[in-house]
């Protein structure tokens, strides 16, 4: 009997395991009030105020230059490289939904650290996150593709991203 019993546990757990038992998602509330997902296999958790529209948007703080093999480039507080979208020509953002998932727009409030102008940094409207952060008028964005600070893997892509260099303009060679 004894036998059969762990026979059955070892069973049902070996059963868990291959069917993604540790494999859950659940959804909170946060204090203030925003809707929290989280899947624990992942351990991703995305936070939404309630009736808008998620598309990755970074929040930063310090906007700063670091040296890269592209010469002197504007990266964020965390050394992460910004970029801009050339239709978006120094004016209105027009990077969202999906483009925003892959460029999340930078937002929030930023000031000049070492090597950037203040003068430059500025916001613009964008339509699913409200304001964002520009330097030299240009909207700045991530990329998701660019997985650790000093990354420039969006230069250049398709002819349109571009990494922004310390006069805030794009650096296309």
């Amino acid at each position: 009997m004894r036998t059969r019993t762990i026979v059955a546990s070892v069973l049902f757990a070996l059963l868990l395991v291959a069917c993604g038992g540790d494999d859950t998602e659940g959804t909170s509330t946060t204090e203030a009030g925003q809707e929290e997902t989280t899947t624990t296999a992942e351990a991703a958790t995305t936070t939404t105020a309630p009736g808008t529209t998620t598309t990755g948007a970074v929040t930063t703080g310090t906007l700063t230059t670091a040296e890269s093999d592209l010469g002197t480039i504007l990266v964020d507080a965390e050394g992460r490289t910004l970029y801009i979208f050339m239709p978006d020509a120094q004016g209105t953002p027009t990077c969202t939904a999906e483009c925003a998932s892959n460029w999340p727009p930078i937002t929030g409030d930023a000031t000049a650290g070492s090597g950037a102008d203040q003068a430059l940094v500025g916001t613009a409207e964008h339509p699913e996150v409200g304001e964002m952060i520009t330097y030299n008028n240009w909207p700045l964005y991530h990329f998701a593709g660019d997985s650790a600070p000093g990354d420039t893997n969006g230069q250049g892509l398709n002819d349109v991203w571009f990494v922004v260099g310390a006069d805030g303009e794009p650096i296309t060679g």
